[in-house]
């Protein structure tokens, strides 16, 4: 994957969605047919020998990358989503953003034993996001597969929140 082709299709959006913030639009990636299959099928193929049986998505945008992978692998989605917004019994998770705190909640029973998720984000920024949803699925007893992320932001430090012995893959650096 050509990462320099990528970020022909990732715009900056300054002091969004504080002042100070530079958000990585990645909605004219998405508009591209050609490049958005290109990521789903780069990330699919990738973990295509993992034996993932679930892909949990964050919301929002980790659901738009998510569900297609899921279906390319054969294997069911799973949402993480923010607060109140799943009906049934959940996990939940505090985290650390870059601009804040937010929370994170899975149904409990989403995934469990003997089950192997990939997580998919749009986004690696402080890694938050990522560890609170890594550590989700695994309190639910299930293994992870990897975390699977379009952009990194390297000079934000998030990889070094991801537990030891979980692949990340990301497809663009900043």
């Amino acid at each position: 994957m050509d990462e320099e082709a990528l970020k022909q299709h990732i715009r900056d959006i300054p002091d969004f969605p504080e002042p100070g913030i530079v958000f990585k639009d990645i909605t004219p990636l998405l508009a591209n047919a050609d490049v958005f299959r290109a990521v789903v099928l780069h990330l699919s193929d990738h973990y295509a020998e993992a034996g993932v049986t679930h892909v949990a998505g964050v919301e929002a945008r980790g659901f738009i990358f998510a569900a297609p992978i899921a279906t390319h692998l054969g294997a069911g989605f799973v949402p993480i989503r923010k607060p109140g917004k799943l009906p049934h019994q959940v996990e939940s998770q505090e985290y650390e953003l870059e601009y804040g705190t937010d929370l994170l909640e899975i149904h409990r029973d989403a995934v469990g034993n003997g089950d192997v998720v990939l997580v998919v984000d749009d986004v690696i920024a402080t890694g938050g996001t990522a560890a609170a949803s890594i550590n989700l699925v695994q309190r639910l007893g299930a293994g992870v597969a990897g975390m699977a992320a379009v952009v990194e932001l390297d000079f934000l430090g998030g990889r070094s929140k991801i537990p030891e012995g979980v692949e990340l893959l990301t497809l663009v650096h900043y």
